[in-house]
């Protein structure tokens, strides 16, 4: 069922980019940076397919998804600025959030908030949702916009380019990308352990 699903999300992007261009592009990484899990593994190196074939050029297609990036990153900001971080003020507690923890977010993104989101851009599935913590956390507008849009600039071209060089085989590339899900769940897992055993030594 999944793997259907995946096929037809990677069909409609291939006709969303093939039918829209550069365009297609912006749109669909503005999508999935708006803590909508679209797969950039699947934008990004098709999108290099079409730089192979010779209908688009390899760094316009690079900047085009960095730009997308940062387009759907803004709203998903102020969604946790607005949004999110009054509900984790008041219910945080119910999923061990407190303001303490909350605190010590705002710091780690007001003095790390630079690499941390350079960091989130160039991981899977992490780079999806990094936007909406910056937002809770009150992360400098200025900075989060820059390293959205450098961060977002490598993880495009490397993927675009590894698409292009894949050629018609671009396709190959998911069962790779799958195995970095994997591990990024993996560490995931490994991090809400490491919270929860902090949390309630605490306490």
């Amino acid at each position: 069922m999944l793997e259907k699903l995946i096929t037809l999300i990677a069909v409609w992007i291939m006709g969303v980019i093939s039918s829209m261009g550069y365009a297609g592009i912006v749109l669909l990484m503005a999508i999935e940076s708006a803590c909508i899990p679209l797969p950039s593994e699947i934008i990004m190196p098709f999108a290099g397919f079409l730089v192979f074939k010779g209908e688009l050029v390899l760094w316009i297609v690079a900047v085009a998804g960095a730009l997308g990036c940062v387009l759907g990153s803004i709203p998903a900001y102020y969604l946790g600025m607005y949004g999110g971080r009054p509900l984790v003020e008041k219910y945080g507690k119910y999923i061990l959030i407190s303001h303490k923890d909350l605190n010590m977010a705002d710091d780690w993104f007001a003095k790390h908030g630079d690499i941390i989101i350079f960091i989130a851009r160039l991981l899977p599935a992490v780079r999806t949702f990094i936007a909406f913590p910056a937002g809770v956390a009150r992360m400098n507008m200025p900075k989060f916009i820059a390293y959205t849009f450098v961060g977002s600039l490598i993880w495009c071209f490397i993927l675009a380019y590894v698409g292009m060089k894949f050629g018609e085989n671009w396709v190959m590339l998911k069962a790779y990308f799958h195995q970095f899900h994997y591990i990024i769940a993996l560490l995931g897992a490994v991090f809400v352990a490491w919270y929860l055993r902090r949390h309630f030594q605490q306490n």
